[in-house]
């Protein structure tokens, strides 16, 4: 039984004031399957690049144990590229450059060897390519999880309702819910969008950490002050990737199990924001996981004196 990752394989060229990179692998399925790899053994990436994307850049995956069969490689083409520039906040950011390149006309392959399936993180894209990933599976997978963004909201809104019914966890920033539910309060906006057809619904806050709802059930995850942030590029992938691949490695969903993935999910990407790009994550030991993941329990553990 497998995890598969859908999304973005990419490069990025990042400015923030703590410096700038030239072009460096990114992408949401990047950040997402390196992140899940670290709970989960069958982590599968379904994504394409260009001939520019070199077998060095392909080793990092191979590295965590990740199959690639299902990465499309376009000779003579480019990767999907983009530039972006963030603000001294480091809460809103500028895109510099957008080119899609191979992405412009992606077509999804799931291979045979995919078809097992359990797992299914549909990384930012289309709401249409991410509704014929999962009709090319033959069976639907126990848990399926969309991450989108507001730019969907903006120009595919019809399709993205549809997909959002097909799914059983969807996670999305503050403003995001807000956009989609038409709510301000999160708590109405939550209420909105679970009767649009997901199971759960997770609210990322940024440094104000992450909100899961289901039913009438709600659970708020810290965030972890951090000294320095370098570069919040692939943060909530990261989170997408450490989430799901916690609730494959423990193979139950209940709202229980949901709780501790937001943290191990938050635990990772506090690590992704810590140097640019993947640098930070893909060189992690399993005692710094813990590590962390215990520094998010120590945050919000108390005991009150009756």
């Amino acid at each position: 039984m497998s995890l598969v990752v859908i999304g973005t394989v990419a490069f990025d060229a990042i400015e923030t004031p703590f410096g700038k990179t030239d072009k460096i692998v990114g992408g949401a399925a990047t950040y997402a399957s390196l992140a899940a790899s670290y709970f989960y053994q069958k982590v599968k990436i379904v994504g394409v690049v260009g001939d520019d994307f070199h077998n060095e850049d392909i080793a990092d995956f191979k590295k965590h144990g990740i199959d690639v069969e299902g990465l499309q490689i376009k000779e003579g083409e480019k990767s999907f590229f983009w530039a972006g520039k963030y603000h001294n906040d480091m809460n809103s950011r500028d895109t510099l450059i957008t080119e899609l390149n191979v992405l412009a006309d992606f077509d999804p392959i799931i291979p045979e060897s995919y078809q097992d399936c359990q797992y299914l993180l549909l990384g930012n894209l289309t709401p249409q390519i991410q509704q014929t990933t999962i009709n090319r599976l033959r069976n639907r997978p126990k848990l399926i999880v969309l991450d989108t963004m507001n730019f969907w909201m903006d120009v595919a809104m019809d399709d993205l309702l549809q997909t959002i019914k097909m799914v059983d966890v969807l996670t999305i920033n503050d403003a995001e819910s807000r956009q989609l539910s038409g709510e301000y309060s999160l708590v109405k906006a939550a209420n909105k969008i679970l009767k649009m057809g997901p199971k759960y619904l997770i609210i990322k806050k940024g440094e104000h950490g992450a909100l899961l709802f289901h039913e009438d059930l709600i659970f708020s995850a810290p965030a972890l002050p951090l000294a320095e942030v370098f570069d919040p590029t692939g943060a909530g992938d990261t989170f997408a990737g450490g989430f799901i691949g916690y609730l494959a490695k423990v193979g139950t969903v209940n709202f229980a199990n949901m709780k501790n993935a937001i943290i191990y999910g938050s635990a990772l990407a506090s690590f992704c924001v810590e140097k640019f790009g993947t640098e930070k994550i893909k060189n992690l030991t399993d005692k710094e996981v813990a590590d962390r993941v215990q520094q998010f329990v120590n945050l919000s553990s108390f005991i009150i004196e009756q």
